[in-house]
């Protein structure tokens, strides 16, 4: 959505970025009578954090069954906060992201897997320690049972990151990248119909070329975008 980045205070003159706070509310003065200043902009983020550290401590005491549901309802909720332009400016697809929305499929799964082996078990774990802090495990450590997870969790970060890039050509218009993105939205598409059952290198190779479209959008490098080319021509 496009909204005022630069607020006012109508009670105390304050002036803050509502990029940074995401709320109309006055830091200073607590106040909600606030006023935009500046020029609808493009954005679609907001200052969202992720905290997993009660999930680590339910592990570690054997109780995480008990706590799926809360988990999935903050993975939910951060992910539907993180969005990849900000005030105009597009973002790459960051790890956190691809991290939260691979846990969310992963710690479904877990909710129904009464009986998961040792592998799938670690590599929650492995989830769990590091997707707050933007760490992903390497693709060749997925467990064999979750690799379906991996995939579709992969497959719908991709997919919100090309619909807030669609946004975002609309007013930086580039007739290529935009019918690589209509190729990125095809593979999206197919893996998640299988219901992520894809390689983890398939995958993984969607997500690097999807990165290369926005770093060409972002940098001007035309090699980030024909990488990103070659990456979908090989699937």
């Amino acid at each position: 959505m496009k909204v005022r980045g630069q607020r006012e205070c109508q009670a105390c003159g304050h002036q803050w970025s509502y990029y940074e706070t995401g709320s109309v509310a006055c830091p200073a003065c607590e106040s909600l009578r606030s006023v935009g200043v500046d020029d609808r902009t493009l954005h679609t983020d907001a200052p969202a954090t992720l905290d997993l550290s009660p999930y680590r401590a339910a592990w570690a005491d054997d109780t995480l069954a008990d706590h799926v549901d809360d988990c999935k309802s903050d993975l939910r909720e951060y992910l539907r906060q993180r969005g990849f332009v900000d005030g105009g400016d597009l973002r790459l697809l960051d790890d956190t992201v691809l991290a939260a929305s691979e846990l969310l499929q992963v710690i479904d799964l877990f909710g129904r897997e009464r009986d998961p082996t040792d592998a799938d078990e670690s590599y929650l774990l492995a989830l769990l320690r590091g997707a707050d802090e933007g760490e992903r495990p390497p693709p060749e450590t997925v467990s064999a049972a979750w690799s379906r997870a991996r995939g579709l969790g992969y497959a719908n970060a991709v997919d919100d990151y090309r619909r807030d890039v669609i946004d975002w050509l609309e007013e930086h218009p580039d007739e290529e990248a935009r019918k690589t993105l209509g190729t990125i939205r095809e593979r999206v598409k197919r893996m998640q119909a299988l219901q992520g059952d894809v390689s983890p290198a398939e995958v993984e190779s969607l997500v690097h070329a999807t990165r290369e479209v926005g770093e060409y959008l972002m940098d001007g490098e035309e090699s980030s975008l024909a990488s990103a080319r070659e990456r979908l021509r090989d699937r």
